[in-house]
C-alpha cells in the first residue's frame, strides 16, 4: 500500500524549516529549494503542501502567532486562580518575546513584520494575529479593571473618587503596541531584557493606578511580568 502522508504534520515541518532559515538569513534568503533541504523533504513535497512561496510564508507566520497564543493559554491554564492583572502581565511578557529562549522567534517575527509592510497577503495574516492578541488583552484588561472596582475610600481625593472607567479596548491597543516595540528594542540591543520588563511593569502599574478603585488584595496592586 502507498504510504499515507499526514499533510498537516508536513506543513508544520516545512514551517519550522522556514523559521530556521528566516532566523539565519532573513526572509529574502528563504527559497523553496532550501526549505525542502532543511525540512528533509523533496521539492515536490513542498509544492504539494503549498501552491506558492507566498502561501508557505503566510502559513508560517500564522504558526508563529499560534505558538505565542498557545504559550499564553498554557500560562492561564497552569494557574487558573491567578488574578486577571497577573494573567495580563504574563500574556504581555509572552507577546514581547523577552526571554532568551524566544530570541530566535523574535528575529523571525520581525522579519515577517518587515516583509508584511510590502506584501498584502502577509499583512492580512499579521493583522489577524494582532486582532486575536488585542481581543485577548481587551478581555483581560476589562476583567482586571472589574476586579478592582468598588467604592472609593472616604479620604480619596475628588479626582480619584470620580476617575472615569478604563477603555479596555484602547488600553489593549496601547499595550500591544508597547510589547511589539519592546521586542524590537531588545533585539537590536537598545534595551536589555530586564530594562524592557521594567518598562512593561511600569506601564501596567500605571494602568492599574488609573483605575482609581483601590483594593485590599496586594496581588492586584503589585503584579509584575515574569522575570
Amino acid at each position: 500500500m502507498p504510504k499515507q502522508v499526514d499533510y498537516a504534520d508536513r506543513r508544520h515541518l516545512i514551517a519550522e524549516a522556514v523559521c530556521r532559515l528566516a532566523d539565519e538569513r532573513g526572509l529574502e534568503g528563504v527559497t523553496l529549494r532550501d526549505v525542502a533541504a532543511r525540512a528533509q523533504v523533496s521539492m515536490g513535497a513542498v509544492q504539494r503542501c503549498f501552491r506558492t512561496k507566498e502561501e508557505m510564508l503566510s502559513f508560517t507566520l500564522g504558526r508563529v502567532g499560534d505558538r505565542i497564543g498557545e504559550r499564553i493559554r498554557a500560562r492561564l491554564v497552569a494557574s487558573p486562580a491567578q488574578s486577571a492583572s497577573t494573567a495580563l502581565g504574563h500574556a504581555a511578557t509572552e507577546v514581547a518575546l523577552l526571554r532568551e529562549e524566544h530570541r530566535a522567534e523574535a528575529r523571525v517575527w520581525l522579519a515577517f513584520v518587515a516583509q508584511a509592510a510590502v506584501n498584502e497577503t502577509l499583512a492580512a495574516t499579521l493583522k489577524a494575529n494582532y486582532a486575536a492578541l488585542q481581543e485577548a488583552f481587551t478581555h483581560l484588561v476589562a476583567e482586571a479593571a472589574e476586579s478592582v472596582d468598588g467604592p472609593a475610600p472616604l479620604d480619596a481625593s475628588p479626582d480619584t473618587a470620580f476617575a472615569p472607567p478604563l477603555d479596555a479596548s484602547h488600553e489593549a491597543r496601547t499595550l500591544l503596541a508597547l510589547t511589539d516595540g519592546l521586542t524590537t528594542h531588545v533585539l537590536i540591543g537598545h534595551l536589555t531584557p530586564q530594562a524592557a520588563r521594567d518598562v512593561l511593569h511600569a506601564h501596567l502599574a500605571n494602568l492599574w493606578a488609573r483605575t482609581a478603585r483601590p483594593t485590599t488584595d496586594p496581588a492586584v496592586r503589585s503584579d509584575r511580568p515574569d522575570r
